[in-house]
């Protein structure tokens, strides 16, 4: 067996969050020495009895508990803006041996027809909106790791992340919903694509590139599905769960409502009603290219398994705070009527 001072050694910059959880635990599944950098104001006894590493900082400022260290590699799951990652790239320069950065599908510039990874990406300019900003800072942070680092540089672009500890409600809300009964407002049609990966799956990909020593820009987010079926999935997922940790389900009555209607009502596209998109310039968002990614052996869990984990999840927090449901009963009645 591999002594544990053998493995490669990584630096996580955040690690406590989301996507940054996922990655430190698959990293310590698989028995890799494990850094984190951060501000230590998140949870910040979450790896305490796993004894990780933890040094306090700030990318924005304090970056001094980098200086002198080395690692075999680096994963960037907190990279925002460019001057943050400038500097982080400045301070760490060839003492990590790979970065890895987590960027987003939304750094394509063209969201409307299919795109690969060689499709054009935004560039920040006075009066893009936020979520075009948000890509468009992205795009230069991927620019600036790739030129620092260049075949060293393993660029992720993930699309729509689900599963335990999300932030957001956009997944854990549908099963939830169904378990309440009554009319549930289902968005769009059947036929909608809706694409989303597992944020574990996530995290095995980011370390196959540190592995495989797999550089280049990947796509990695899952198969696009019809959001019918997607939410066929939740009803069955629920009614499953009705003997586990989750109460038993009311009956629901499936209501579906327009894009159109949804729009000429006032909901807002992207997080009006969760896992509903309904604004045409991102028509391809949900129908995003991951071929390349698979081709370089991008695999994922079962749907159901995510449901189950990310139901249990949910039902063990007691589900989100009032003012963070996906969409709250009122204004689900609200739509129901002007349908």
């Amino acid at each position: 067996m591999q002594n544990a001072s053998d493995r490669p050694s990584l630096l996580v910059l955040g690690g406590t969050r989301f996507v940054g959880r996922a990655v430190v635990e698959a990293v310590l599944a698989d028995g890799y020495r494990v850094t984190l950098f951060n501000r230590g104001l998140t949870d910040p006894g979450l790896f305490a009895e796993a004894g990780v590493e933890t040094l306090v900082g700030d990318r924005t400022g304090d970056l001094s508990a980098l200086e002198g260290r080395s690692w075999d590699a680096v994963i960037d799951v907190a990279g925002y803006l460019p001057e943050v990652v400038q500097r982080s790239v400045d301070v760490l320069g060839d003492r990590v041996g790979r970065y890895v950065f987590v960027s987003t599908i939304s750094v394509l510039a063209d969201l409307s027809t299919v795109q690969d990874e060689d499709g054009a990406v935004l560039e920040p300019v006075d009066g893009l909106p936020p979520v075009q900003l948000y890509g468009a800072n992205k795009a230069v942070c991927e620019r600036i790791v790739r030129d620092a680092y260049g075949e060293r540089a393993s660029i992720v672009r993930p699309g729509l992340i689900v599963g335990p500890h999300d932030p957001t409600d956009r997944f854990a809300y549908w099963p939830r919903r169904f378990r309440r009964g009554g009319r549930v407002l289902l968005p769009g049609d059947p036929a909608d694509p809706t694409q989303f990966i597992d944020v574990r799956d996530v995290a095995r990909w980011i370390l196959g590139c540190v592995a495989a020593q797999r550089g280049g820009t990947y796509h990695v987010t899952g198969r696009t599905m019809p959001i019918g079926s997607f939410l066929e999935a939740c009803r069955a997922a629920v009614g499953a769960s009705a003997a586990s940790v989750a109460p038993a389900a009311s009956v629901a009555e499936e209501v579906w409502v327009g894009t159109e209607t949804l729009l000429k009502a006032g909901v807002a596209p992207w997080m009006g009603v969760p896992l509903w998109v309904g604004d045409p310039e991102f028509a391809a968002a949900n129908r995003t290219d991951i071929s390349r990614a698979l081709a370089a052996g991008l695999t994922f869990r079962p749907l159901a398994e995510t449901l189950a984990d990310t139901d249990a999840w949910d039902t063990l927090r007691g589900g989100p705070d009032a003012d963070k449901e996906g969409l709250t009963p009122a204004e689900e009645e609200r739509l129901l009527d002007a349908r």
